[in-house]
């Protein structure tokens, strides 16, 4: 067949997954193009205009640890950055930044022009190439044909897309663009399972029209210390704005109740099953009927533009009835929406289709990385893309794939749920879906992580000779922290002893004393000796702590995951019936059915075998044997 381009690797899509992929592939080496409908529109933020949160933050660092580029990209132009649940446990707390929208378009369109071996093309892709079941190419909608080893298909919500607003509906993307009718219409006829997920959106205000003075005591401002994503980043210079608080009110409710037969989502106009844990304002007002009110962020979408994004207010209600709601907000009662808020509904192919580095499994050198996959977020977007694009690669090479377990990684835990047990809603990451979450701090990611990033070729000499050196200083801190004792004859005991109980212990080391009740990382930190204190920055100490503080809770949880993998050469009686294994799940002894394993290591080695069901297995085969 004769191709008017060819390449190692093509990425379909030029979102957050797209880029990710996009970026790996083409720095491993691989030639790699990115397709993509509007080159303008690279990194675009479609609904929220920020990076990061609970469990989302650790994928960032996760991201970032393995070479990936989200982090550093939001660390350049990131205008209000905050550390999440501060006050809480060291393993829960996440960074989160409020993106300046248009920059972060163009800082990361910026990243892959200056990125070797990549080419970015405009056009539609219309048609898979796959003789053999395995890729070739793809076909644009221009007439274009251009060939390559592996394909990526990264394409968000345009995949069918359908706009909601009200009554009205017309297929697109996302607002202003066209769906990609063809491309699914392609995957089907592959014969891949398709289903229909549903995201949507809140209006974007006029800061003009809004009167701010109401919402000053609920002023929201970044951290004094901002926490950056990269572990490369030194310092977040860019200036920081504030965001805003506000509140529905029972007025509010009650208009939406009366209206909810001009909502979508009511109506039975669209079919498609949205997130759960970013609902419209009308499932708020019918799920949550007993609160009077429900909280809304107002959050400047840059320094230059009056946009506001009013968080908390995603809605698929028509135009004109949005505009009256938002007017119901106390300080929202002159505010103009400059774009209304809309509903989407897209298709996705079930990624139990997939293999563990993101492969379809019936058509080779075919991949998939994020909302194609049933996932919601930039986030969880991205890290499919790193992964798809590492493997893409690899692929082209002849190299051996690419995965992460789930007891090592936020990643791992995404891409085992999706390819294990699929999705039946929006899939999103929570750090209580990683069964090892203590180990899985964000300030970790480069301990746990980097070593791939470096074998794999993404993590370059200067990163990691960084790495090297943080390491260093933190192995120094850790040291000081258990050769330190605070004794009796000290003055520090006494102010000490009041602040937490030392009972007359005649010593104590600062690892044991930093683990009671009222000590902070500032106090433990201004009791090491100078050499010790001054080896690094304060977020070093903090992280030697926090080390110190989950020490005995890691161990234990490395202990388990040492079991199940010290059995390996544990064997399978043959003809074991799986189904009659108690506490196995049907769809556990189905694969195992399937795979017929001989010992439990190849067992654990099965795609989509959950840690539950591996313990349980193991549990069985030990009795037995």
């Amino acid at each position: 067949m004769v191709f008017d381009e060819t390449f190692d690797v093509l990425v379909i899509g030029g979102g957050h997954a797209g880029c990710e992929a996009a970026s790996a592939s083409a720095r491993l080496g691989a030639t790699t193009a990115l397709l993509t409908l509007n080159l303008d529109l690279i990194g675009q933020m479609s609904c929220n205009p920020a990076i990061g949160g609970i469990a989302k933050g650790h994928l960032v660092r996760e991201i970032d640890a393995l070479g990936g580029i989200m982090g550093r990209v939001i660390d350049r132009t990131g205008i209000q950055f905050r550390l999440l649940n501060r006050s809480r446990g060291p393993a829960v707390q996440s960074p989160r930044a409020q993106a300046d929208r248009a920059l972060y378009r163009l800082e990361m369109r910026n990243t892959l022009e200056n990125t070797p071996n990549l080419s970015l093309r405009q056009g539609m892709v219309v048609d898979l190439l796959t003789p053999n079941n395995t890729v070739s190419g793809v076909v644009m909608q221009d007439g274009r044909r251009i060939g390559a080893k592996a394909v990526v298909i990264a394409a968000g919500t345009f995949l069918n897309g359908l706009i909601h607003t009200g009554r009205t509906t017309y297929t697109a993307g996302r607002a202003g663009e066209p769906a990609s009718v063809e491309l699914a219409e392609t995957l089907k006829r592959l014969g891949l399972p398709v289903g229909r997920l549903k995201t949507g959106t809140p209006p974007r205000l006029d800061g003009r029209t809004i009167n701010w003075e109401a919402f000053q005591r609920q002023r929201q401002q970044a951290d004094e210390r901002p926490v950056a994503f990269s572990f490369s980043t030194d310092k977040i210079e860019q200036p920081q704005i504030d965001c805003y608080i506000g509140y529905t009110t029972g007025q509010l409710h009650e208009s939406i109740r009366k209206n909810l037969h001009e909502s979508p989502l009511y109506s039975g106009q669209i079919k498609g099953v949205g997130p759960r844990y970013c609902p419209s304002i009308e499932d708020k007002v019918v799920k949550f009927a007993d609160k009077d009110r429900h909280q809304l962020f107002l959050e400047p979408e840059g320094h230059d533009t009056n946009e506001v994004y009013l968080n908390g207010f995603s809605t698929s209600l028509p135009a004109g009835l949005q505009q009256e709601l938002v007017r119901m907000v106390p300080g929202l009662e002159n505010a103009n929406i400059i774009r209304p808020g809309y509903a989407i509904e897209y298709d996705y192919i079930d990624p139990r289709e997939l293999g563990p580095d993101l492969q379809v499994r019936r058509i080779a050198g075919l991949f998939h990385a994020g909302q194609v996959n049933g996932t919601t977020g930039y986030e969880e977007a991205a890290c499919q893309g790193l992964l798809a694009g590492i493997n893409a690669a690899f692929l082209s090479q002849g190299r051996p794939r690419f995965g992460l377990r789930r007891e090592e990684s936020y990643i791992g835990v995404l891409v085992d749920d999706l390819i294990s047990q699929g999705v039946d809603e929006p899939y999103r990451i929570f750090t209580s879906r990683a069964e090892y979450r203590l180990a899985f701090r964000h300030d970790n990611a480069d301990e746990r992580l980097s070593k791939y990033g470096r074998e794999i070729g993404l993590v370059g000499d200067r990163e990691w000779e960084r790495f090297n050196q943080r390491r260093d200083r933190i192995a120094k801190i850790k040291k000081a922290l258990t050769g330190t004792r605070i004794r009796k004859s000290d003055p520090a005991y006494i102010a000490l002893a009041e602040k937490t109980a030392l009972n007359g212990v005649d010593s104590i080391s600062l690892e044991d004393l930093a683990k009671r009740p009222g000590m902070t990382s500032v106090l433990i930190s201004q009791l090491l000796p100078a050499e010790a204190r001054l080896a690094g920055p304060v977020e070093d100490v903090e992280f030697a702590l926090s080390d110190n503080l989950y020490s005995g809770y890691i161990k234990s949880q490395e202990n388990a995951i040492q079991r199940l993998h010290a059995h390996d050469t544990l064997l399978i009686p043959s003809g074991l019936d799986f189904r009659a294994v108690s506490g196995l799940s049907h769809e556990m002894a189905e694969r195992l059915e399937r795979a017929q394993p001989v010992t439990f290591g190849a067992a654990r080695r099965i795609p989509g075998l959950t840690p539950a069901a591996l313990a349980t297995l193991l549990v069985s085969v030990s009795v037995s044997a």
